[in-house]
């Protein structure tokens, strides 16, 4: 029997990463795709069994000197046993981790890491089950242009820099005229592009809350609409008209082509503008840190509604100059999302409502701003405030529109706001989730479904704090 040599020196070359190499997995699919054992793949590449096996066991690393004799010995491209560290599946395995039906199982990035650069063939597979998997409702992509638009604000954080400086400038021209930005707007219209704001009966626009009309020249805006409301609107006009080419920009910039999704952009980005005018990004930003970002003090300071002030506090990301990141949603007395935005992704699930979270039961206390300290299943704390918002009146015994906003950060920023005055930060918090189907607090007294995927249990002889007793595994 041939005697093995001594282990090659450790000169290991590095992944990608810049990490040792490792791998194992690779090493025993070789080995047994040619029906060899251990002490005969070690005779082949001249090392003892007891490193071979420690390699494939992932507690050695690879040697320059083992992967040239490996490549040569069984004819190898060394690019198969070296490129890639799995970064590409491991994305992909991160995405598929992130369905609420996995809700409650904490898989850190760098384990999928591992598992796609050691065990790529898992991986795959893995890949390949969740694909052919029905997607659930709550997973599903939102249709069409929608998407195309929620895709776009994600990747800008919620702030579109070079619109958000544009529509900046254009505001330092408009305060030129006078300290009302809404009576400048209005003005700037007529002057410099002869159309003229009107306000209009509901009957005269049954069916709409702005609308342009060039044959008469006339932005037609709705009886309906509050003070605020009417120089968003006349904002967003002139935004669409004077902000036009860096709006196009924009939306080319985050790929979209499709004429639909681009009309459904420029919607979006017509209003972000608007705001951007309205209550410019300095003075702003200037303003909230003055006020501790009381949103009611800062809705008289620039004479728009508690929404828009809201909405405003999401997109404070300027590089050099950000302000405290906000999330934000609106919901109606269902329970329906019908805004969302943050600067990164939401810390608060969006997908499903808690009732114990206060915006759930802000339409109780109409009109009152209600605070409220949080925490999260993996103990993230979070202030909130909500409070119930009528966007338009309407004639009388015609159905009104009501939602609740609800607006909040991570509590390490809370000793910034005036919210947060005679608070106890560190004190008892309102445990919330992301719904009772994904949620997995046992012992919730709220609870009204088990969470989806848990394993139920039942007990004819004793009643626990809810209906459902479960276990994870």
């Amino acid at each position: 029997m041939t005697n093995s040599p001594a282990s090659p020196p450790d000169a290991t070359p590095l992944d990608s990463g810049g990490r040792k190499l490792f791998a194992g997995a690779r090493i025993r699919r070789i080995r047994s795709s040619r029906g060899l054992t251990q002490t005969r793949m070690a005779n082949d590449l001249g090392v003892s069994v007891s490193y071979l096996n420690l390699i494939e066991r992932d507690q050695r690393p690879l040697s320059a000197a083992f992967l040239l004799k490996l490549a040569g010995s069984y004819d190898l491209d060394l690019k198969s046993l070296t490129g890639g560290d799995g970064s590409d599946i491991a994305e992909e395995l991160v995405r598929v981790f992130t369905d609420p039906r996995l809700i409650g199982i904490d898989v850190p990035r760098a384990e999928l890491r591992e598992l796609a650069a050691r065990s790529p063939g898992v991986a795959q597979a893995l890949l390949r089950l969740a694909a052919s998997t029905p997607a659930s409702p709550a997973t599903e992509e939102r249709p069409g242009p929608l998407d195309a638009v929620v895709r776009m604000i994600g990747e800008a954080g919620n702030h579109f820099h070079a619109l958000d400086l544009a529509a900046e400038a254009l505001a330092d021209e408009l305060r030129q005229s006078g300290p009302d930005l809404n009576a400048a707007v209005v003005e700037r219209l007529r002057i410099r592009h002869a159309i003229t704001v009107r306000a209009m009966p509901v009957e005269v626009l049954p069916g709409a809350l702005r609308k342009l009309d060039l044959h008469a020249r006339q932005l037609q805006l709705s009886e309906s609409l509050d003070a605020a409301s009417r120089g968003f609107a006349a904002a967003v006009q002139l935004a669409l008209i004077e902000l036009k080419s860096v709006i196009a920009d924009t939306i080319a910039g985050h790929g979209i082509s499709d004429p639909l999704a681009v009309r459904a952009a420029t919607v979006a980005l017509g209003k972000y503008a608007a705001s951007a005018i309205l209550m410019p990004y300095a003075r702003f930003l200037a303003a909230c840190e003055a006020v501790g970002y009381d949103v009611e003090l800062l809705q008289a300071r620039f004479g728009r509604g508690l929404e828009q002030v809201a909405h405003r506090l999401t997109t404070l990301a300027r590089p050099g100059a950000r302000g405290i990141p906000f999330f934000f949603l609106r919901i109606d007395r269902a329970g329906t999302i019908s805004k969302s935005f943050a600067p990164a992704a939401s810390p608060i699930p969006l997908r499903g409502g808690c009732a114990l979270w206060a915006l759930y039961s802000a339409f109780d206390h109409p009109g009152e701003v209600r605070r409220q300290l949080v925490e999260m299943e993996d103990g993230h704390r979070y202030l909130t405030i909500a409070r119930t918002v009528r966007p338009v009146a309407a004639p009388w015994g015609s159905p009104r529109a009501e939602f609740a906003i609800g607006l909040g950060c991570d509590a390490r920023h809370a000793a910034a706001l005036v919210w947060s005055a005679g608070l106890d930060l560190n004190g008892p918090a309102a445990p919330i989730g992301p719904g009772c189907t994904a949620c997995h607090r046992a012992a919730c007294r709220q609870r009204g479904l088990p969470p989806a995927g848990a394993h139920l249990a039942f007990d004819e002889r004793q009643r626990g704090l809810t209906p459902f007793r479960f276990t994870e595994d």
